[in-house]
């Protein structure tokens, strides 16, 4: 097999609804539904309707132009969201004199709003079946870009209609729309499905670490959230979360999963078990978080060797490096997922760019008292 076929073989086991079968026991409830063409071009910002061929009724300005972002219109009748407003322009509200009332041409944008009946029902009986709550993703991404958008800042969701506008908003899952793989002839066709995962309102960010595994070896563990300084993961990292992950990894993981080299993504609960939260591909769009993908090249300790016997995998069990955020300083905001990058300024001068540099020296500091667990007993 060639190497550009292994590397898309290897993107390809990463998506949920190839591995939750799998590690069903291990992770967290998923319900799963296919998209159809037309949800996936509205997601894109396209129209829901392909314009039929030579189409004269369309001048080709309209068809260049992207129609207006309009959430779904909700077939059930129930809108959880106001669009009572829709339209009004906003300095008019800054006249006493003026009257709030929605013209025809508003009435007819929001009789244009697309609808999928079929997918929202579908929808809505998932979320209701997870409990009421759940947070959304594709085949690999989930639209954590996207949260600021949302009313509590989270993946939350409650209706088809906070799903549409979670996945409509993200970068993330727009670059997933359109990687779209290209299938042989001889495979089925691809297909992009939503995975309503249950909404844990206990769920603790600083319990959820990216494990790194090269050459079927666990040789590294981040902190998932970089973004915030958890001063309790300082005593507990090496002598319990540690052992914990590192069954997790030789128990259930590693035996499984059929990949060389990927990363894995999992939460800790308070009672010491361990639920996988995702798969990952080796580099390509994966985020090494506390680490450089340089450096965790080079800790692959026998990475070129095909065989490794069972007393060199305890070896390496034993030489994980486990980084954690160890002060306020060490935060890096630059990976902050819940705001849009652009709103950062981390130009010379801005502050920011001092800052991050301070960081990382504090980073690297932090990264040589970890090389050797015992000094933090």
């Amino acid at each position: 097999m060639q190497g550009g076929e292994e590397d898309e073989e290897e993107v390809l086991r990463c998506q949920i609804n190839e591995w939750y079968p799998m590690f069903k026991p291990h992770t967290i409830r998923t319900l799963f539904h296919p998209l159809p063409d037309p949800f996936l071009r509205y997601l894109l910002g396209l129209n829901p309707v392909s314009p039929p061929p030579h189409d004269d009724s369309h001048s080709d300005d309209d068809d260049d132009a992207p129609p207006p972002f309009l959430l779904p219109r909700p077939a059930s009748g129930r809108d959880p969201l106001p669009r009572s407003a829709a339209g009004i322009d906003p300095t008019s509200l800054l006249d006493c004199s003026s009257q709030l009332s929605v013209s025809d041409e508003d009435e007819a944008e929001a009789d244009s709003a697309p609808s999928f009946p079929e997918l929202e029902a579908a929808v809505e009986r998932s979320i209701a079946a997870l409990g009421g709550a759940a947070f959304p993703k594709l085949n690999w991404s989930a639209p954590k870009d996207a949260a600021w958008i949302s009313a509590d800042g989270t993946l939350r969701c409650s209706s088809f209609a906070d799903v549409a506008l979670l996945l409509h908003s993200s970068d993330s899952i727009a670059h997933d729309l359109s990687s779209r793989p290209f299938p042989s002839s001889s495979s089925p066709p691809f297909t992009f499905y939503l995975a309503l995962r249950k909404w844990y309102p206990s769920f603790r960010p600083e319990m959820e670490f990216r494990c790194f595994a090269r050459r079927r070896c666990l040789i590294a563990i981040s902190q998932r959230e970089v973004t915030n300084f958890y001063p309790a993961l300082l005593d507990r990292r090496h002598h319990h979360i540690l052992p914990l992950i590192q069954a997790f990894f030789s128990e259930v993981v590693g035996p499984t999963f059929e990949s060389e080299s990927y990363t894995f993504d999992v939460y800790v609960t308070s009672d010491g078990r361990v639920k996988l939260i995702d798969f990952n591909p080796w580099r390509a769009f994966t985020l090494p978080l506390l680490f450089t993908w340089e450096e965790l090249e080079e800790e692959a300790f026998n990475s070129e060797e095909e065989e490794v016997d069972k007393v060199q995998v305890e070896e390496e069990a034993r030489l994980v490096e486990f980084r954690i955020v160890e002060s306020q300083c060490g935060v890096r905001p630059g990976l902050k997922t819940a705001v849009p990058y652009d709103y950062l300024d981390t130009g010379e001068g801005s502050g920011w760019d001092q800052f991050l540099r301070r960081a990382d020296e504090e980073l690297r500091k932090q990264a040589k008292t970890t090389l050797h667990p015992s000094d933090d007993a």
